[in-house]
C-alpha cells in the first residue's frame, strides 16, 4: 500500500507530473518497506520490471506499489516482492490501465535509491561483463528474479 503526501495526477495547468507516496506494508520487501518515502512520476510508459503505482481494482480509494510483472490483455500483472505476500493480481486479476498512474522513480527516503533506470542501462547492467558483478543491477534499479 502507499499513502500519498503530494499532488496526485498528471501535469496539468503547468503542474510538474511527480508526486510523493510513502510505503506502507510489507508486500515490497526486500526492495521497499514501511515508511520509505518514493517520488512518483504520474503518466509515465510503464514496462515489466518497473515498481508502479496504482488504484486498487477492488478499492479504488486506496494507492497501491507492486512490480510490474507483464502486459496482459486486460492490463497489468502486478506482484508483490514479497512473494508470500499475495495482495497482488493473483488474488484480483490483472489491473487495468486506467488504474496504473505511473512508475516509482526514486526511494526519497530513508536512504535515497533509483528504482527506473532507462532501457540502455538496464541492457548493459544484465549483459554478460556486468552481470557478473554480484548485486550492480539491482542496487541500479534493475530487478532480478532471484532464482532458489
Amino acid at each position: 500500500m502507499a499513502r500519498s503526501t503530494g499532488a496526485e495526477g498528471v501535469a496539468q495547468g503547468g503542474a510538474l507530473p511527480f508526486g510523493v507516496v510513502d510505503v506502507a506494508g510489507p508486500s515490497m520487501v526486500p526492495t521497499l518497506r514501511e515508511g520509505d518515502q518514493l517520488l512518483v512520476r504520474y503518466g509515465a510508459p510503464i514496462r515489466p520490471g518497473a515498481v508502479v503505482l496504482f488504484r486498487h481494482p477492488l478499492q479504488q480509494d486506496l494507492l497501491v506499489v507492486k512490480r510490474a510483472a507483464e502486459r496482459r490483455a486486460k492490463g497489468w500483472w502486478l506482484l508483490s516482492d514479497n512473494r508470500p505476500v499475495d495482495s497482488d493480481s493473483r488474488s484480483y486479476g490483472p489491473v487495468p490501465d486506467e488504474l496504473v498512474l505511473g512508475r516509482v522513480l526514486l526511494r526519497l527516503r530513508p536512504s535515497p535509491a533509483w528504482l527506473a533506470p532507462g532501457r540502455r542501462l538496464e541492457r548493459l547492467l544484465l549483459g554478460p561483463r556486468l552481470a557478473r558483478l554480484p548485486g550492480l543491477a539491482r542496487r541500479l534499479g534493475v530487478w532480478v528474479e532471484e532464482t532458489p
